[in-house]
């Protein structure tokens, strides 16, 4: 499964939005440094999806808030 993924990272709070189109909003805590936040977003995609971390690949926007994310179910 593919989704479009719209990262906030420097959020107070984490949490995933899903939007009217399918994509996902996610609010991360980390910052974008040194590819933290995108270690957030495999983890918080890992429990949302209940698959593990290993399952959950960035395809694109690897350095950009716009991400194409592969999910193994």
């Amino acid at each position: 499964m593919h989704k479009k993924v719209k990262v906030k990272p420097n959020s107070k709070e984490q949490k995933i939005e899903e939007q009217p189109d399918g994509s996902l909003t996610v609010h991360l805590k980390s910052p974008p440094v040194d590819g933290k936040a995108n270690e957030e977003l495999i983890k918080l995609l890992s429990e949302k999806f209940d698959v593990p971390k290993s399952y959950i690949r960035i395809k694109a926007g690897l350095s950009s808030r716009q991400k194409l994310v592969e999910i193994d179910t």
